[in-house]
């Protein structure tokens, strides 16, 4: 399967940013992306770094004009779009919401996040309430698709989960970054653990796995922080964790990738971990810590 993905960098400016995205999604499909990815809400900048009711004016319902528009892009493009939106469910109830548009321009399903993190710069508990539609993989015309959202890549349970409902590829849309005030030596401990640990779920799982990052300075609009340089570096891994594409941490990028998509039933005849997990002793893990 070719695979495009794009890591872009944003502005004020929604409208601006999503002809961006728009453009570049055409070029993908013209070199011959089946599937293109998008980053973590792409729309607009992240917002989440201060928390400010005015910010839930920018949400959507599913769905809306936002969703027309990109349906109307896979349709012209003929193409699997995974996108990331902030949802607009009812009045004071909010998601953040990957929406699927199939070839035809159809919802082909949507996942909404079910990790919220809630640390300095990333506020998200005060926009999102955690999804409520589980870890099901959504089936496309180009395979079952086992799209997670930033928070929850940092989980082998969500990865877990995905497989065993038969995801073919797990995709993450993502927006992570610096804080000014980390040492380079914090910075590159970050980056390198965010990494590792994704390709570690592709490994775990025998899949391969697609992370779209945003790239760029986002100033903190309350000026408590030094904002976030997010840092990019945008892979794909194949199902033994290997990579067939990274981008760069400091500029945008945009990239069809070859994924061998019939590689991963290889792997697992290989190295069959989900034949040898032991079911029968994992009851513990439904359980928030094992004190006793």
């Amino acid at each position: 399967m070719k695979v495009g993905i794009i890591q872009q960098h944003n502005t004020i400016d929604i409208p601006d940013n999503r002809l961006r995205l728009a453009d570049k999604i055409k070029m993908l499909a013209g070199e011959g992306a089946e599937l293109v990815v998008l980053q973590e809400l792409h729309d607009s900048l992240y917002f989440c770094q201060t928390e400010n009711v005015d910010n839930f004016d920018i949400a959507v319902p599913i769905p809306s004009a936002t969703t027309e528009f990109y349906s109307g892009v896979a349709r012209e493009c003929g193409i699997v779009l995974v996108t990331s939106l902030f949802e607009r469910r009812a009045p004071g109830l909010y998601h953040n919401t990957a929406v699927v548009f199939e070839r035809d321009g159809s919802i082909a399903g949507k996942y909404r996040k079910m990790h919220i993190p809630d640390d300095p710069a990333y506020y998200e508990k005060f926009y999102f309430t955690p999804g409520d539609l589980g870890f099901e993989p959504i089936d496309t015309s180009v395979g079952r698709l086992g799209v997670l959202v930033c928070w929850d890549q940092w989980y082998p349970e969500a990865a877990r989960l995905m497989a065993m409902r038969g995801a073919q590829m797990l995709i993450y849309p993502t927006a992570i970054g610096w804080e000014s005030s980390d040492t380079d030596q914090e910075k590159s401990r970050q980056r390198e653990a965010w990494i590792t640990v994704q390709r570690g779920h592709a490994v775990a799982n025998g899949l391969p796995v697609v992370t779209v990052n945003r790239v760029g300075y986002e100033s903190d609009p309350s000026g408590v922080t030094g904002g976030i340089q997010f840092w990019g570096s945008s892979f794909v891994a194949g199902p033994q964790g290997e990579f067939l594409y990274q981008a760069p941490d400091d500029a945008e990028a945009v990239a069809v990738v070859d994924i061998d998509m019939k590689r991963s039933e290889q792997v697992r005849r290989w190295w069959p971990f989900l034949r040898d997990r032991r079911i029968d002793s994992f009851s513990g893990l439904t359980r928030r810590f094992l004190d006793d």
